[in-house]
């Protein structure tokens, strides 16, 4: 059966009927209260409401009368007044009215164990103003029953007509609820109800809305007069208890004209096989079973009750005529054992205190005297089912009936340490699931908190603690706590250590500003990583450099270091490239390199391009000089020369300069006019002239060159001048050729730049030859005795008259 229980008050459906309905006021001199009624019958299920007000004087001794507590007790052995909302029986089932002067009470869901007297009690702010207004309000809680008011036999069924009703009638009109053998009956609504049984059906019965508080079973003599009848289907019973099963049974006394005997009849349990086995042959009841031998009684008795002895029994017998019979649905028993309950705790300093109960869910009828034990030891003097005691979080208490100590209560006491463990126990990894579980040994059972380092507020409530996918932040120190009515403990911290592959690296470089060519410099690579990660730099397109702590180190940068660098971030959980990082080296020009254009003949009035080029960053700037010349020629890598003539002969020089430096490289050219007699006597007399002055300026060349290699192979590194340079002199070559009607092709002499006096240091000195043809003739070559560079530049400039 299902159903959902519903909170009826008196004044609207209750089941509260008021049997002595009078008012009742105690009290004198201002001081009184009064119950509408001393004696109140309720159904189980219901909610009661117990009317009450008070009065109390407005002064004494001229200070005014104010109520600093007011509350509602039961009447307990020890005749302690204890607050029914401190008391765990009444755990979210009472209410106080909150207005002045109205004292009345609401219990809801009404037990049977809630029968009781209850009285009212309040305390001023005067020393003598408490007040208790006896004799208070005696509340009987019952149950539904189903009565069979008529029955009738017939040959192949039963007639029954049965009423549902109370020991408390029920004001008002209600609508009821029907049960065949555990089934709601439709559409059946009044509390009577008539119908054809057969003999195994059973009936109970309850009030619409309290279907969960129904009545017991009752199940309707069968066929023939064959039939088991239980006083009750549901009994309650306490461990260690002896308890008796009410049955009684009937059975005609002739069939078929033979006098009917009863040769068997025995108890069961439901069984999984569905075997009927007598109680009596089982071991587990062996000595603790009793049948009833008199006549039509079947009263089952089980003493030294154990929990496993709950079950469903039922009573069957047979006939010599065949005829057997089981009584359904059977009693269901309930064995419990004793339970101390904490009704109430007070925490101080150095020690708590507290109120225990030794109670049963199962009532147990009439008074009894009850043993407690503190720390297993006997407490003298204590026989109540109360008791109160300072206690330290280390003690325990149990509680027993007297006569049946060896059914003790579990014993209550406050959590122990808390332990903490992790699963998996092993290595946790990022993105996997974890679970934290908190136990500690406790009675009432423990709840349980968690909690993180430095984190103010808890994260859960529960004994777990479940990270479905853990993440790298979720790494830290983890605690709980264990608590119940009797204390608190918190475990020790638990490390949670979560493994995760490298995060995406971030890359800089030490100096962050502008690096120049020979200074230190740092890479640095870092990632977020558990374990740390292993680094390794990386030049693009080059093979790794090398693996680190995150470090790569340039003691002397060069510009040949410029590029873009990355580094690569590894455990054993993975594995993440950086982003580049580009290293701008910069550094002054390096010696710039001079050439001619066109490197082809070049005919006389032509332009001719002098290019000078240099390695620098930032990029260098160029100018142009030529010797014994104030200003510069030019600015630009290309210096170009429109239109070319002889006097255009001299030492160049071209300069590149950045703000980390300048370098040097000379060219020089020399420009000569060769002229024959094809003409004029002029023309010859200056062509043989030309022809002249042109050997003794390649004589001259040639033996100067001739003893500047003898000076350097002969003399050693003290005999060098100063202003000579170490190196091998750079020579380049120009030639430019005139022709001049048909005189013979002339070459021009070579010299070597004389250096310039504002430089620091020996430039190179190119050289650049430019020969006039002035006939027809073809140009001599260059052999072996002339002392030239082979490697020399030509160009040729021709110039036709």
């Amino acid at each position: 059966m299902r159903g959902v229980a519903m909170s009826l008050t008196a004044a609207a459906s209750g089941f509260v009927v008021f049997l002595l309905s009078v008012s009742v006021i105690q009290g004198q001199d201002g001081w009184e209260v009064t119950y509408t009624s001393t004696q109140i019958c309720a159904v189980k299920g219901s909610t009661v409401n117990i009317r009450c007000s008070y009065t109390y004087p407005s002064t004494m001794n001229g200070l005014v009368t104010k109520v600093e507590k007011r509350f509602w007790f039961t009447e307990l052995n020890n005749g302690e007044h204890v607050d029914l909302t401190t008391m765990s029986e009444y755990s979210d089932r009472v209410q106080y009215n909150s207005k002045n002067e109205d004292c009345t009470l609401s219990i809801s869901d009404l037990r049977e164990r809630d029968s009781a007297v209850y009285k009212f009690r309040f305390i001023t702010n005067h020393s003598t103003g408490k007040y208790t207004a006896s004799p208070g309000v005696t509340l009987s809680v019952t149950g539904l029953q189903v009565q069979v008011s008529r029955l009738q036999f017939y040959e192949s069924s039963n007639w029954a007509q049965l009423k549902c009703q109370s020991s408390c009638p029920l004001p008002g009109h209600h609508s009821y609820v029907w049960y065949k053998n555990g089934q709601n009956i439709q559409g059946q609504t009044s509390d009577s109800y008539s119908a054809y049984v057969y003999p195994a059906d059973s009936f109970s019965c309850a009030v619409r809305g309290h279907e969960d508080f129904p009545s017991p079973s009752v199940l309707i003599q069968g066929q023939y007069g064959l039939g088991v009848t239980y006083t009750s289907t549901q009994i309650c019973a306490v461990k260690g208890s002896t308890v008796n099963i009410p049955c009684s049974y009937t059975y005609p006394s002739t069939m078929n004209g033979l006098v009917t005997k009863v040769e068997k009849r025995f108890w069961f349990t439901e069984l999984n096989n569905g075997e009927h086995v007598d109680l009596t042959t089982m071991s587990e009841y062996s000595g603790r079973v009793q049948y009833n031998g008199k006549n039509e009684d079947c009263t089952l008795s089980i003493s030294d009750l154990r929990e496993r002895d709950s079950a469903v029994y039922k009573f069957r017998f047979i006939t010599n005529q065949g005829g057997n019979y089981v009584g359904y649905p059977g009693v269901t028993l309930s064995v419990t054992g004793l339970q101390v309950q904490v009704s109430r705790l007070q925490v101080y300093e150095s020690s708590n205190w507290a109120q225990l109960k030794c109670q049963s869910s199962c009532p147990r009828p009439g008074h009894h005297s009850y043993v407690w034990y503190k720390n297993g030891q006997n407490i003298q003097g204590q026989t109540s089912d109360s008791y109160s005691a300072s206690f330290y979080p280390a003690d325990s208490f149990s509680c027993a009936v007297r006569g049946h100590e060896d059914f003790p209560s579990p014993s209550v006491y406050g959590p122990k340490l808390p332990s903490v463990s992790v699963s998996p126990s092993a290595e946790i990894v990022e993105g996997s699931s974890v679970t934290l579980t908190c136990s500690s040994d406790a009675n009432p059972a423990a709840k349980y908190t968690w909690y993180k380092e430095n984190v103010n507020k808890p994260l859960s409530e529960g004994p777990q603690l479940v990270f479905s996918s853990i993440r790298s932040s979720d790494s830290g120190q983890y605690y709980c706590t264990a608590e119940n009515k009797l204390g608190m403990k918190t475990s020790q911290y638990k490390f949670i250590d979560v493994k995760y592959a490298p995060k995406h690296p971030s890359v800089s470089v030490t100096p962050s500003a502008e690096i120049v060519e020979g200074s230190s410099v740092n890479l640095t690579c870092s990632s977020d990583a558990n374990p740390a990660a292993n680094y390794t730099w990386y030049k693009e397109n080059q093979k790794p450099l090398q693996r680190s702590e995150g470090s790569y180190h340039f003691t002397s940068i060069s510009s040949e270091d410029r590029g873009n660098y990355y580094c690569m971030s590894e455990n054993q959980f993975g594995q993440i490239k950086s982003l580049s990082l580009s290293v701008n080296v910069q550094y002054g020009p390096k010696r710039p390199s001079v050439s001619v254009s066109p490197s082809a003949e070049i005919v006389e009035g032509s332009s001719v391009n002098l290019t000078c080029s240099s390695d620098a960053n930032p990029a260098a700037n160029y100018t142009w000089y030529k010797e014994n010349e104030d200003s510069p020629n030019a600015s630009g890598q290309i210096f170009t020369i429109t239109d070319i003539r002889a006097e255009h002969s001299g030492n160049y020089y071209c300069e590149a300069q950045n703000r980390r430096g300048r370098q040097n490289s000379t060219l020089h050219l020399i420009v000569v006019a060769d002229h024959h007699s094809s003409g004029a006597p002029l023309l010859i007399a200056a062509g043989t002239i030309s022809v002249v002055l042109l050997a003794v300026l390649s004589l001259s060349v040639f033996l100067w060159i001739r003893k500047k290699r003898a000076s350097r192979n002969s003399s050693g590194p003290d005999n060098r001048e100063q202003s000579e340079p170490e190196e091998q002199v750079d020579l380049q070559y120009a030639t430019i050729h005139v022709s001049n009607s048909q005189a013979d092709p002339l070459y021009s002499n070579i010299r070597a730049a004389q250096p310039l006096r504002h430089r620091e240091q020996q430039e190179a000195v190119e050289y650049a030859a430019i020969r006039f043809n002035s006939g027809s003739a073809a140009p001599r070559t260059r052999g072996r005795d002339t002392g030239e560079d082979p490697a020399a530049l030509y160009s040729t400039v021709n110039n036709t008259r």
